[in-house]
């Protein structure tokens, strides 16, 4: 199994990319360990910024919107549609490398960066059973197993978790108001040899989720409906996000190259659901809003060593997806601008099987022993609300002029098509004389983004377990992609802003001593665009104007973000502690009180610490150890907002989780 697994990494390199990698080690060195979501494990890499959870994913790279990839095991995983939480987690990661800059050609679509997931894998069974819980009314229990049985392996992993902190508060107080969440994910992993170089395995993964989504008190109606006082606390809005998903992939390893072919298919639904008659008193509009995905497809991956100089590799991608977007909306007649407390309903109901097709081909060329040029050829095409394809080259040079120092530098051509389901056409004329009629009466269909990106870094090893590594990047981009949450409902929309760019650097540390690990990054960026283009009634028209003719900061951009942990392991406990530091995400528009450019400001910045200590207690010589661990999140409370409620795309205010205090017992099998 190890010679494939090499093999597989050999199929799909990383050739010319800047790399990070956190380990099954690292994870476990984190404060909650397992019990970390994995979206705030992503947060401890380089260039990675916190945003709110209904941003989806809430993070970001290189402060990017969502054009994020995950791959398992050398496979894309389908995306979602725009839920709440992340539909993976923590427990199946073997170890996680996320690839920003200047991709190879193999890589396609999303391109801001690549999460690079390897499965866990077990010399022998084993497995952990473990209940986690504490502030907010936290309640997660897990189970993982895993093991071998002659030539074939398996893991299966389980996470339930309730707690009263399911979103983001909208106040800065400790528990948050009307918050429950129930979610659960399941993740399971079989490979068998088929013969000493042939693998064949599947891999299925599920959640489901329930959201209450947060109310913030002293709101008050807007009288055009309903009494002229109501409490605010009381709103009832929820949402429920499932994922299912399995793939299945083929691998076979030659002298002379290798080969994966992989098929998947996926179902997602994201189904928000309004408090009609309070969401009618404080906004003049009830959305019901339901978004059905399934989409099935497949990969393949190749490569043929040519001699000791040039390895060629090729491959193709192909997916379907059958979206149905229904969007049924409560709202009031506004006739000249009277507005009449009669409600009535209107079903917007979009459906559209789309594809996207991607071929590639590249060569890798060692030009000397310490000189490499990667090139590569890229083709999409994209049958989705627009027609569009694109051919993309793609080079890199990767230079090591001695052990332990590696330059790499490279160029992209990207095209990024928009997520389907956040693209959906709305008939805007279904809500002509209504409360639900936009101020811009334009609705022109989502493209794909077309960019241009230079990157270049270096990664030296200082001093024996000590490395460090430089970045800087450059993209500029066409009918650049953002999105945001345009009214009450908590999903997602995408438009196009005409012309964009992003420029920043990062610095990474790492350092290895014994059981003594630590790590720092540090990222700056600017992220600017002008002109929205597409979609254009989701802006206000008053920020729409300003907008057309200025470029401006885009709304998931932070100036300054870090990270940075250490942790040390003195016989069987584990002492650890790490952070996450923000500049800030944009504020202002227009519409807010004063009004002022939109995005011209930024929330204040914060660094949130977290610290844990975990020990191992071996009862019985015949029975492996029971982990207690006490964990502290925020350790000094800090109150930061995230979101303001202000600014392109947003709706309402979030803040970051208050300190919890959490203690987990976990029985390794």
């Amino acid at each position: 199994m190890t010679e494939l697994d090499q093999a597989r990494n050999n199929l799909l390199p990383s050739l010319g990319a800047s790399t990070y990698t956190i380990s099954r080690d690292t994870i476990e060195r984190l404060p909650q360990a397992d019990n970390t979501p994995i979206d705030k494990v992503i947060l401890q890499m380089p260039g990675v910024s916190y945003d709110s959870a209904a941003s989806n994913p809430d993070f970001h790279v290189r402060n990017e919107y969502a054009n994020v990839q995950f791959r398992i095991n050398g496979v894309v995983v389908p995306e979602g549609v725009s839920a709440l939480g992340p539909f993976l987690d923590t427990n199946f990661i073997g170890s996680m490398s996320l690839l920003t800059g200047a991709l190879p050609a193999e890589y396609g679509l999303r391109t801001a960066g690549v999460l690079d997931i390897t499965s866990r894998a077990f010399a022998a069974p084993s497995g952990e059973i473990s209940l986690y819980g504490g502030s907010r009314q936290t309640f997660t229990p897990s189970f993982d197993y895993g093991g071998g049985v002659g030539n074939s392996e398996y893991f299966v992993s389980a996470r339930g978790n309730w707690n009263g902190l399911g979103l983001e508060n909208s106040t800065p107080g400790l528990n948050a108001i009307h918050d429950e969440t129930q979610q659960g994910k399941f993740f399971g992993y079989a490979s068998t040899l088929l013969d000493e170089s042939t693998r064949f395995s599947m891999i299925s993964a599920a959640s489901y989720s329930t959201f209450q989504i947060p109310n913030t008190p002293g709101q008050q109606p807007l009288g055009d409906f309903g009494p002229a006082t109501l409490d605010s606390t009381a709103i009832n809005e929820n949402e429920y996000d499932s994922y299912y998903m399995t793939m299945a992939a083929l691998q076979k390893h030659g002298t002379d190259g290798d080969a994966q072919l992989a098929v998947f298919s996926r179902y997602a639904e994201i189904h928000f659901v309004p408090d009609i008659f309070n969401d009618l008193a404080f906004n003049d509009i009830a959305s019901d809003v339901i978004r059905q995905s399934t989409l099935t497809g497949m990969q393949g991956d190749g490569s043929y060593i040519v001699n000791g100089q040039h390895t060629l590799r090729a491959g193709f991608a192909v997916t379907g997806e059958q979206t149905n977007v229904t969007n049924s909306s409560t709202v009031l007649p506004d006739v000249g601008g009277v507005i009449t407390p009669a409600p009535f309903n209107v079903t917007d109901q979009t459906s559209l099987l789309g594809w996207n097709i991607g071929t590639y081909v590249q060569d890798e060329w060692k030009l000397t022993n310490q000189l490499t040029l990667n090139m590569g050829l890229r083709f999409d095409q994209l049958y989705q609300f627009v027609d569009a394809n694109q051919l993309s080259p793609r080079f890199s040079f990767i230079y090591k002029p001695f052990e332990g120092t590696t330059f790499h530098a490279g160029y992209a051509r990207y095209f990024t098509p928009p997520y389907q389901a956040q693209a959906t056409q709305s008939n805007i004329a279904l809500f002509a004389n209504t409360t639900g009629a936009p101020g811009i009466a334009l609705a022109d269909p989502v493209k794909p983004e077309r960019s241009h990106y230079f990157d270049a870094g270096i990664d030296q090893t200082v001093l024996p377990g000590l490395t460090m590594g430089l970045d800087a990047y450059y993209k500029m981009a066409r009918d650049m992609i953002d999105d945001g949450q345009f009214g009450s409902a908590l999903v997602l929309t995408q438009f196009n802003y005409a012309r964009g760019y992003s420029e920043g650097g990062e610095f990474k540390l790492k350092y290895t001593n014994g059981n003594f690990n630590a790590y720092a990054n540090f990222a700056y960026n600017i992220t600017r665009a002008i002109d929205v283009e597409t979609n254009q009634y989701l802006i206000d028209a008053v920020d729409f104007e300003y907008l057309q003719h200025n470029y401006h900061y885009t709304d998931d951009m932070q100036r300054m973000t870090g990270s940075a942990g250490v942790s040390y392991r003195i016989y069987d406990t584990t002492m650890t502690a790490d952070m996450i530091y923000g500049s800030g995400l944009r504020t202002g528009d227009l519409q807010s009180t004063p009004p002022v450019v939109p995005n011209s400001e930024h929330t204040t910045p914060y660094a949130v610490f977290n610290t844990g200590i975990a020990h191992d207690f071996t009862w019985s010589p015949n029975y492996k150890p029971l982990t207690v661990r006490f964990d502290i999140v925020n350790l000094f409370d800090q109150i930061y907002e995230l979101r303001t409620g202000t600014g392109i795309g947003e709706f309402a205010p979030q803040y970051g989780a208050r300190r919890g205090f959490y203690i987990g017992l976990s029985q390794k099998l």
